[in-house]
């Protein structure tokens, strides 16, 4: 079976995107690999450490075991990191943001690496956070391409349908389990992802690695 292994900021980034993976295999055995976070709750996450991952001996020995590699990170503190929302021309379009991004990512992966397993890194930006690309599922008017203030929009909802809200300094996994769950399913994802300009870049960074795990179906 294909495998593949996840680098995020956080386990609650890490749930959105076996949950994306599960709708568009549509499958539930899927094999991910969780390598930054650990699932250890003694280990943390943040942006920072999805760098150094990236830039370490364990990022390059992982490809000795898995398939295809993702990377993710939120984009709301690019900054931070070296990436501008902006120049004199004005605001980056997402697509732009991804771009520079990914070239943050080269650069630290080192280029020689990145281009031989440039095939096998499928980059997983979202703009400005993952809570953006759960909009769709829970708005049918603009608001479903949103990408700043993503987490108090989708709060509004998420109150409503299931009586929590998400609190920005300690995200309760189980949340995110059940706010993305309906991505699980094949056609509600492929409904929904264009609907989100990262989350419809993420998806066809998968569509275009053409990859197939076998024992898809209907569930």
């Amino acid at each position: 079976m294909i495998s593949f292994g996840l680098i995020a900021e956080g386990l609650t980034d890490q749930i959105v995107i076996e949950d994306i993976l599960a709708g568009y295999f549509n499958s539930a055995y899927i094999e991910v690999t969780p390598l930054q976070p650990k699932r250890d709750k003694s280990k943390t996450g943040g942006w920072t450490l999805v760098f150094d991952y990236c830039r370490s001996k364990k990022f390059q020995e992982a490809f000795q075991f898995i398939d295809y590699i993702i990377i993710q990170i939120d984009t709301d503190v690019s900054e931070d990191y070296g990436v501008a929302k902006q120049d004199e021309n004005g605001e980056f379009t997402p697509q732009q943001l991804i771009a520079k991004v990914i070239e943050k990512f080269r650069s630290a992966i080192g280029d020689n690496f990145y281009s031989t397993y440039q095939q096998q890194i499928i980059f997983a930006i979202s703009v400005h956070s993952i809570e953006c690309w759960l909009l769709p599922l829970y708005y049918t008017d603009s608001r479903k391409a949103k990408i700043t203030n993503c987490l108090d929009t989708l709060n509004r909802e998420v109150q409503k349908k299931h009586n929590f809200t998400i609190d920005a300094n300690a995200k309760n996994p189980e949340y995110y389990r059940v706010i993305s769950e309906k991505y699980c399913k094949h056609k509600v994802l492929m409904k929904h992802y264009p609907e989100n300009p990262s989350l419809k870049t993420f998806i066809e960074e998968i569509q275009s690695r053409d990859i197939k795990i076998g024992g898809e179906e209907d569930w």
